[in-house]
């Protein structure tokens, strides 16, 4: 969708972008939109001022179908897209996001605005964050661009000054035991943060000075929490600004853990195609195989911006499905042909989605998952030259 909605342009500043945060009331951001439209009089072009008006028009008809803001808020892009001078294609696309939208935005532009989206998809993958020191500690969650903060762990143990009267070893004594104490409560606390999260990719810690290495270096993590532990790093700070601090510092192991998951998945399907166990490549092999419900994991590569279409004739009803690969000669195509059945009509579209949104959607309903596959390794380079499509199968079909 993001893809598609990227090569649009308008002649003017004709293309109209709203992203609603969750929580707000619709009928609020209709109301202002509605003002927007009154405001829109007043642009000059004829032909720019005609087709904002009607955008933010659609938009409004459609919020009407919400009585409230998604969980994460609501993207909607309308505007005309027309290739033809003088001629009005009003088209609106709504988005829920896979993660909450953080700021309103109105605008009209020569383009959608689409940044806030496209970084969504930089980490898709949810990690574990954690930042400690004597002091305290902070776990939380980082998944995309956000930081969920979702624990603090108060500290008891004083500083290196003592109290008067105290020797200095009974003193050292009791702050060590207050610091095991405070340690065992920080690794009680990931344990039951980061176990219950199923598909966390890793866990990052982080924190000034050595208490975070004494941590690990205690049996204070359970085997399974500690086998996702990526890297320990350096920070300055701990709390809210140690867990922003510690993100900043792990673009690194974020970037090496996106790609090594990428090659342990191609790893094993390229083994198991060598010693002849169950996969299959190919669109319409891996598309059989995920309607025999026979799939564990389709392996999709991201240089296919192929889509998935169906048309059907407005006159005899006969439809059918395909894959296309260039969208714009196919639609040249369609529209000088007539329906092989019944050679009386033309045929039309009636649905469009990209082909990866129809595979995750395929996968999905048949008990299996979708994995997107850069070309950054030599594996997903293999992977494109076998088609760009793969799977690892649970048995042959």
């Amino acid at each position: 969708m993001l893809n598609k909605l990227k090569d649009m342009h308008g002649r003017g500043t004709e293309l109209v972008t709203v992203y609603i945060p969750p929580g707000y009331e619709i009928s609020k951001i209709s109301n202002e939109l509605k003002q927007e439209q009154g405001t829109a009089t007043n642009i000059k072009s004829k032909t720019t001022r005609k087709n904002v008006v009607s955008a933010l028009e659609r938009i409004v008809q459609h919020l009407r179908l919400h009585p409230r803001a998604p969980e994460h808020g609501m993207a909607v892009f309308c505007g005309n897209i027309s290739e033809r001078e003088g001629m009005q294609d009003i088209q609106l696309f709504p988005v829920i996001p896979p993660f909450p939208i953080t700021n309103k935005l109105y605008r009209c532009s020569q383009r959608f605005i689409l940044a806030p989206l496209f970084e969504m998809l930089q980490f898709m993958d949810t990690y574990g964050l954690l930042v400690l020191d004597r002091g305290g500690a902070t776990i939380a969650f980082l998944k995309g661009k956000r930081i969920d903060i979702i624990r603090d762990v108060k500290s008891m143990v004083p500083g290196k000054f003592r109290a008067g009267g105290q020797s200095a070893a009974r003193f050292e004594r009791a702050r060590e035991g207050l610091a095991k104490d405070f340690y065992k409560r920080v690794g009680v606390a990931a344990n039951e943060v980061f176990a219950n999260i199923k598909d966390i990719k890793g866990i990052i810690i982080g924190g000034p000075g050595p208490t975070k290495e004494s941590w690990m270096d205690g049996d204070f993590l359970s085997p399974e929490v500690r086998t996702k532990v990526l890297a320990v790093k350096d920070t300055s700070y701990t709390g809210d600004f140690g867990i922003k601090e510690l993100v900043e510092r792990s673009e690194d192991v974020l970037a090496e853990a996106e790609v090594t998951h990428e090659k342990h998945l191609m790893y094993r399907f390229l083994e198991r195609l060598g010693t002849g166990q169950p996969v299959t490549y190919g669109e319409a092999e891996v598309r059989r195989a995920l309607e025999a419900k026979a799939v564990e994991i389709v392996l999709f590569s991201e240089k296919l911006q192929w889509n998935r279409v169906t048309v059907e004739c407005g006159l005899c009803k006969f439809n059918y499905k395909g894959t296309v690969k260039d969208p714009k000669a196919f639609d040249e195509k369609l529209a000088s042909q007539n329906c092989p059945k019944c050679d009386a009509s033309r045929l039309a579209k009636i649905e469009e989605v990209t082909l990866v949104e129809d595979m995750t959607d395929l996968a999905e309903a048949t008990g299996g998952t979708l994995e997107i596959i850069s070309t950054d390794t030599s594996e997903g380079v293999q992977l494109y030259e076998l088609g760009g499509i793969a799977a690892i199968l649970r048995y042959e079909v």
